[in-house]
Parts: C-alpha cells; structure tokens; sequence
C-alpha cells in the first residue's frame, strides 16, 4: 500500500474564539476545514494543531513524521515561539513542504524562509477578486480553470515584498483596481514552498470547490521528493573521505562546521 501524504493543518485559532461570524462560517476551525477537504482525498492523511497546544502542536516528532505543513495565522504572529519557528525551518531546508496561506505571510516562518519583510498593501471592502491561471502547466494548476471568481475577499496588492518565486502560478485582480501575486512556489533547501492569497477569515473561501482542488494540487506538489539524508544540519556535516587515493593523506573522520 502507498504511504499516504503525511499534513499538519496548523491555524492560530484566535478568530475562531473571538468572532462568531468566523464560528459561523467554520464550525470546526479554519484548520478543522482544511484538514476535512484535504481528509477527502484517498492519498492524504490529515491531522491539525493550533497555537495553543503545547508547542503549538509542531513537536520535533511530530513534524518529523509530517510531509507537508499548512500555515493560517493572522492576528498572533508575535506569540508563536522561535524555538517552533526554528524547527518547521530546518525541516522545510530538509524536504518538508510548506504551504502559507492568507494572512500567514506576516509569519515568523515565512519571513525566515524569505528573508525579507514579506509586507503588501491590503484592504477590507468586500472585493471581488478574479484570479487568473498564469502557469496553466504547472501541477498546482492541474484541473483548475483560466480564471476564477471570488465574490468577496480581502484584497492583497502590490507591492509584494518577497523575492522572485522560482514559478509564479496564480495572479489576482481586485474589482478596486489592485493586482497581486496569488499563488507562488519557492525552492528552500529540498523543501517546495506555496504561498496563496485567498482565505480572508470572515468569507467562506475554503469551501469554495475551486480553492479546495488549489489546496490539495499544492499539498501533492510540496510533499518531499526523496530522501532528506543529504540535507541534515550544518552542525552534522561530515568531513568527506576522499573517493581517489590521496598520496600522503590520512582521512579522520569528523564532523562539525567548516
């Protein structure tokens, strides 16, 4: 039997507690949504965590044993501890896939993996947004149609302070003019990052059937590709012995920073 795709759905889970038109649109959390239609899917096991568990339900084990990452956060960024934040990065540099939706891109972890101040221009006024398939080739766009409508979303513009994405996938228009950057893949390491704009907290974009089959395109994509054992910690690299004989060398094993 073919190991299923491993994802952690993790969500701050603020909104949640404190709005109950997000109660309304997501009973279940916006992590208990996104682990449900991603449950749908025969090939993927999904589970979730918030912010509140201990460590925020991102143990070393436990994302050791996950392929794919799923990040909701908004209004909590400042809360989620560094020590998480430095574990998702080495396991995203090691093969972990990491998917940063909506409001994520002010996270502590997508910052890091940028390394820059990943700030935008935003606005709430209940925008229509069509979002429009610039890469139709690309796996993530696989089944999804030219363009697409969202009646009512947050609008995200440009500028987009991120670098060049290695594959730009999805581009928005807002009925108020501005443009963005929706959907984009970054190579980190063996890791495969996506980020992608819809998901504002007060509409229901991930029931909408287009945005589901975006989210399990993307998790099929990010999950690692092969094995992690050449990208282990810097502290971890050993001293290479050398594959010709070395006239008057003698290896000695070792590893450590050089």
């Amino acid at each position: 039997m073919t190991k299923k795709i491993s994802v952690i759905a993790w969500n701050e889970n603020v909104h949640e507690q404190e709005m109950q038109v997000v109660r309304d649109i997501y009973p279940q959390g916006i992590h208990g949504c996104l682990a449900g239609l991603l449950n749908e899917e025969k090939d993927i096991l999904a589970e979730t965590a918030t912010l509140q568990e201990p460590e925020h339900g991102l143990s070393q084990s436990r994302l050791d044993n996950c392929d794919v990452l799923l990040w909701w956060g908004h209004a909590a960024h400042a809360q989620v501890s560094d020590e998480v934040v430095a574990r998702v990065y080495e396991r995203v540099l090691q093969g972990m896939g990491l998917i940063v939706l909506h409001s994520g891109h002010f996270s502590k972890i997508f910052r890091r993996m940028m390394g820059t101040s990943c700030a935008l221009q935003w606005r709430e006024a209940d925008e229509k947004e069509v979002i429009w398939t610039v890469n139709p080739g690309h796996p993530i766009a696989k089944g999804i149609p030219a363009h697409f409508i969202l009646e009512n979303e947050e609008m995200y513009g440009e500028p987009f302070v991120v670098p060049e994405a290695n594959e730009t996938v999805f581009m928005g228009w807002f009925a108020g003019g501005n443009v963005f950057r929706s959907g984009l893949v970054y190579n980190r390491g063996a890791g495969r990052i996506f980020y992608f704009q819809p998901g504002h907290e007060t509409h229901p974009t991930y029931h909408q059937p287009v945005i589901r089959k975006v989210l399990v395109n993307a998790v099929r994509y990010v999950a690692p590709r092969h094995s992690s054992a050449a990208w282990k910690n810097v502290e971890d690299a050993p001293n290479g012995a050398p594959i010709i004989p070395i006239p008057g060398y003698v290896h000695k094993t070792e590893q450590g920073l050089r």
